[in-house]
């Protein structure tokens, strides 16, 4: 099984990849990554009183959407949405079970009304003003790859252009002992059924537990050195052949017994 789709628009965001443009040359192993200390993203599109309250899981996610709804040329009132995560707000997990334990009267609503999975896929459609149907997904360490196929797949049987975002953050407190993610990460692409609006044509084939996989480090080593410990990282290849202009084939785990095989061609204006 086979589908294609055309990338229109890309978003990036972490701290050494603050943004797609400003991180081509990154991505494309002509500068190095350059953390930036206490950095958060904008995500302009919310009001500043929703901004404060929005955790970072929610900044990270609509940042990243943003840019690449703007990328696209596409109203993001109009794109239907998969938003993905392996663990979802970690941070907000860990206050909520803390505070249980130690204070559950003093459990703030805006906490508990953020820590649900699909709390970015809400904040989005809220500030965009979307009516379009949006989809919140985890599948472990392979939610990048299951949620870009569940993307692409919607776009196809949709025929229409999707929105995929995929986020994680850091563990913190007790669950940083279990959860090996440090490095907060995001990426949103909007893939589209039409090529005639450009962008770079993407095809992925599902494949059973048998299939090879093949994941490309991108360059420089140390980028990957710097993201590997974020599920969604393992997204990397896939922006590195991007940002390089290159075509080029590899494989993700997409579930236990699912591989994906992407082919990426050139961008095509």
């Amino acid at each position: 099984m086979s589908i294609d789709v055309v990338i229109e628009g890309v978003g990036l965001w972490s701290p050494a990849l603050p943004g797609w443009q400003a991180s081509r040359d990154i991505l494309a192993g002509k500068a190095e990554p350059v953390a930036a200390s206490g950095a958060r993203p904008a995500a302009s599109l919310l009001a500043p009183g929703e901004r404060r309250r929005a955790p970072d899981s929610v900044l990270l996610a609509l940042e990243v959407a943003q840019q690449a709804a703007q990328m696209a040329a596409r109203e993001g009132r109009t794109l239907r949405g998969v938003f993905a995560s392996d663990h979802g707000d970690l941070a907000i997990n860990d206050y909520l079970c803390a505070t249980l334990l130690h204070a559950p009267e003093q459990l703030s609503p805006t906490k508990f009304h953020n820590s649900v999975h699909n709390a970015a896929a809400g904040y989005w459609a809220i500030a965009t003003g979307s009516m379009a149907s949006t989809t919140a997904l985890s599948a472990g360490d392979c939610t990048f790859a299951a949620g870009l196929f569940e993307a692409a797949l919607l776009a196809r049987s949709e025929d229409a252009p999707v929105l995929f975002v995929a986020c994680d953050l850091p563990a913190a407190g007790p669950l940083a002992d279990v959860v090996s993610c440090r490095v907060p990460f995001a990426v949103g692409l909007v893939l589209s059924p039409q090529r005639d609006r450009g962008g770079a044509a993407l095809r992925l084939a599902a494949r059973g537990r048998s299939a090879p996989v093949t994941t490309l480090a991108p360059e420089p080593a140390l980028l990957h050195a710097v993201h590997g410990d974020n599920p969604v990282a393992r997204s990397l290849p896939l922006l590195a052949a991007l940002a390089r202009g290159e075509g080029q084939a590899f494989t993700l785990q997409a579930g236990p017994r699912l591989h994906l095989q992407l082919e990426i061609s050139p961008w095509l204006n």
